[in-house]
C-alpha cells in the first residue's frame, strides 16, 4: 500500500504503521525460524507463533480499515500501537523476559507515539512500557541455558542486542523521517492557504473599491459623453479633429460599458453555472474587444488547433484577465506585440511576445503582486497582473512570466470544457 501525501496526517501515519509492523511481522518469523532450526533453543513455539499469527490478524483487519474512508483519530491509533506493545510484551514474556535481547523494541512504540500523537499520549505509553518493562523483571519463561556453552549464549546474547538496536535504529529513523516530510508538507499546505487567504482579502478589497468607483465615475463619463457629442456637432468640417473625438467617444462608450459590466457582474453565478463558447470564438472576441481599447497598437495573432475547437468557460472575469495581460504587453511594447495561441482537446496554450525591456530587477521578483508596477506614476496602479493571475488561477490555469531575448513572454495555460460522455 502505498502513501498518499494528499491524506491527513493520522491516515497517513497509520498506513506506514501497518507497513512498520509487516517488517516486523517478517523479522519476528525469521527470528523464530533462526532459533528453532539453527539454535534448536525449546522455547513454547505453539504460544508464540499463535501471538505472531493473531498480530498478522489484526494488520489485516488494519489494511482493510485503510480502505475505508473514516477518518482515523488519535485513539485509534494509540490503540494500534498498544495491539503492537501487548504483542511484544507477551513474545518477551514467553522467551526470556527482561534478558531477552530484544526487549528495547520497546523504544519503536514509545517513539511513534511521541512523532505522531499528543503529549499525553506520548507519556501513556512510557508509563506503560516501563511497566511491562518491570514487570518482566520479575515475570517471564526463562530462557533454557546450558552452563558447558555459556561463552556462546553470551555471544547470543549480545548478537541479538545488536540486532535488536540495528531493526529499532533504522525502524525508528524510517518513520522519524516519514513523519518530518508529512510536517513539512502540512506547513507548506498551511503557508498556501495563508497566502490565498491574504490574495481574497486583497481581491475582496479591490472588489470593494472597484464597485465604488463605478458609481462615482458614471456621472463624469456622461458628461464627456455630452460634450464629445457637441463637439463632434460643433466642427463638422474638420476632418482630423472629427476622428480624434471619434476615438475619444469610443473610448468613452467603452468605459461606460465596462462599468455597467462591471456592475452586472457582481452577482455572477459560479464558475460552474457559466456557459461555454468555442476557444477561437473566444478568443477572437477578446483580441477584437482589445484592439477597440488599444487601437494604436501593433500585434499579429496565429491560433491554432484540434477541430472542431473544444469550448472555454465564457466568463468577464476570464475575457478581462486575458485582456489585462495583453494591456501589460501594449504597455511594455509600444512597437509590436506577437499573440500566439494553440490549443487541445484538453488545454488552451496563450503566448504572448512583446519587445519592451523584458523583467529587470525588482520587477523579476515581484512581478504579480498587488500595487507593484514599474510604470511611471499615474499610468499604472499595480493590480491588472495581480487580478489576471488570480481569475486565471481560479478557473484552473496558470500564468508565467518570463525574460527571452529581445522582451517578455507572458504564457497562459487553461483548462478547457471536456464533454461529458
Amino acid at each position: 500500500m502505498l502513501v498518499n501525501p494528499g491524506q491527513p496526517p493520522l491516515r497517513k501515519n497509520l498506513q506506514r504503521l501497518f507497513l512498520l509492523r509487516n517488517i516486523v511481522i517478517a523479522a519476528q518469523c525469521l527470528t523464530f525460524a533462526l532459533a528453532y532450526w539453527g539454535l534448536e533453543l525449546e522455547l513454547p513455539w505453539a504460544e508464540m507463533v499463535a501471538v505472531a499469527v493473531l498480530l498478522g490478524v489484526v494488520n489485516l483487519a488494519t489494511w482493510i480499515r485503510l480502505h475505508r474512508k473514516w477518518p482515523v483519530s488519535s485513539m485509534e491509533f494509540f490503540a494500534q500501537l498498544l495491539v503492537d506493545v501487548l504483542a511484544l510484551s507477551t513474545l518477551l514474556y514467553l522467551s526470556g523476559g527482561s534478558t531477552n535481547p530484544f526487549i528495547s523494541l520497546y523504544l519503536l512504540p514509545l517513539t511513534i507515539a511521541a512523532a505522531a500523537l499528543p503529549w499525553a499520549y506520548t507519556w501513556v505509553m512510557a508509563a506503560i512500557t516501563i511497566s511491562c518493562y518491570t514487570l518482566l523483571l520479575f515475570y517471564y519463561v526463562p530462557l533454557p541455558h546450558n552452563h558447558e556453552e555459556h561463552g556462546s549464549e553470551f555471544i547470543m546474547h549480545v548478537s541479538g542486542m545488536w540486532l535488536a538496536f540495528v531493526l529499532s535504529t533504522v525502524l525508528i529513523a524510517w518513520f522519524v523521517v516519514k513523519m518530518g516530510i508529512s510536517i513539512r508538507e502540512r506547513d507548506k499546505d498551511l503557508a498556501l492557504a495563508r497566502e490565498q487567504a491574504l490574495r481574497n482579502e486583497q481581491i475582496i478589497a479591490l472588489g470593494t473599491l472597484a464597485a465604488g468607483a463605478a458609481h462615482e465615475l458614471g456621472t463624469p463619463l456622461a458628461t464627456m459623453a455630452i460634450v464629445t457629442g457637441e463637439l463632434q456637432d460643433e466642427y463638422i468640417d474638420d476632418t482630423e479633429f472629427q476622428g480624434n473625438i471619434r476615438i475619444l467617444r469610443d473610448q468613452i462608450a467603452h468605459c461606460k460599458r465596462t462599468l455597467t459590466q462591471l456592475l452586472a457582474d457582481a452577482g455572477q453565478a459560479r464558475a460552474e453555472d457559466v456557459s461555454g463558447q468555442t476557444v477561437d470564438l473566444f478568443l477572437r472576441q477578446v483580441v477584437d474587444k482589445w484592439q477597440l481599447m488599444r487601437p494604436s497598437a501593433q500585434f499579429t495573432y496565429r491560433g491554432s488547433g484540434v477541430q472542431p475547437a473544444p469550448q472555454i468557460l465564457n466568463t468577464q472575469l476570464l475575457s478581462q484577465s486575458i485582456l489585462n495581460l495583453l494591456n501589460n504587453a501594449a504597455d511594455a511594447s509600444l512597437k509590436h506585440i506577437e499573440i500566439e495561441v494553440t490549443w487541445s482537446h484538453q488545454e488552451l496554450h496563450l503566448q504572448i511576445l512583446d519587445y519592451g525591456e523584458g523583467l529587470r530587477g525588482e520587477a523579476a521578483q515581484r512581478a504579480g503582486q498587488p500595487f507593484f508596477t514599474t510604470k511611471t506614476k499615474g499610468q499604472g496602479f499595480g493590480i491588472g497582473l495581480f487580478l489576471a493571475n488570480a481569475n486565471i488561477e481560479r478557473f484552473g490555469g496558470k500564468v508565467r512570466l518570463t525574460n527571452r531575448e529581445g522582451g517578455a513572454c507572458t504564457q497562459v495555460i487553461l483548462p478547457l470544457i471536456q464533454p461529458s460522455i
